[in-house]
């Protein structure tokens, strides 16, 4: 299966949206082919406001979010990685949701033997 993280990514986007506040995005600025303004990275990651005051013609793709943008004055197109996206989250109360290196792979999880049941593995999503 596709990774679940641009969908989720979408959704939370929206969510975030309908319910008035502001949608933020903390990205690997790191990875590969990401195209952020590097004077504002701090210890390899970017926080970058996406809503649509903020930004034009914002895209998200299941490959990579796309939008244009000022900094500092400057326009600049940016480009992300869908998996570059570490979390998305409303600045105002920091609901949303922390994607973890897992998120992005979708295999399957293990089935438990007979012999041996496994505790649910629980985790808190802010």
């Amino acid at each position: 299966m596709t990774s679940s993280r641009p969908y989720l990514i979408r959704a939370l986007y929206e969510w975030i949206f309908d319910n008035g506040m502001t949608p933020h995005v903390l990205v690997d600025a790191g990875m590969d082919d990401v195209v952020v303004p590097r004077q504002h990275v701090e210890n390899g990651k970017i926080v970058l406001n996406v809503s649509p005051q903020a930004v034009q013609n914002l895209q998200l793709h299941n490959e990579y979010i796309k939008f244009g943008a000022r900094f500092s004055g400057q326009p600049m197109q940016v480009h992300i990685p869908v998996m570059a996206i570490l979390a998305i989250y409303a600045k105002e109360n920091g609901k949303g949701m922390v994607f973890t290196p897992e998120d992005g792979s979708e295999t399957p999880p293990e089935s438990p033997d007979d012999s041996e049941t496994k505790r649910p593995n629980l985790r808190v999503v802010k």
